[in-house]
């Protein structure tokens, strides 16, 4: 799954950290789960988390017993049962695809 298609026009790693973030939306991940998910270097990600919490898109939960864990916002999680014609979140060729059984 990835993240709603009115998000997917930020930087790359910016959205592939949502990807990412939108798989695992209920458990999280640590910082590390997400570099190696996103295979980026370490600066990259840091900008991008930077960036993607003063954006609202992401929180951040630091407990003093467990590692920091990251989850995207609800908004950035499309619903998987809501079928509301809203074709915005998925891509062209995603579209074609369904129109001609592919």
């Amino acid at each position: 799954m990835q993240a709603k298609g009115r998000y997917r026009d930020r930087k790359d790693t910016q959205v592939a950290v949502l990807d990412a973030l939108v798989e695992r939306t209920e458990e999280g991940m640590t910082v590390f789960e997400l570099r190696a998910e996103a295979e980026v270097d370490i600066d990259e990600l840091e900008t991008a988390l930077a960036e993607l919490k003063q954006a609202g898109l992401i929180t951040v939960e630091n407990d003093d017993d467990e590692p920091m864990h990251i989850y995207p916002d609800d908004r950035v999680v499309p619903d998987p049962e809501a079928d509301d014609g809203d074709d915005g979140d998925r891509s062209l060729f995603e579209r074609v695809r369904d129109r001609f059984g592919i």
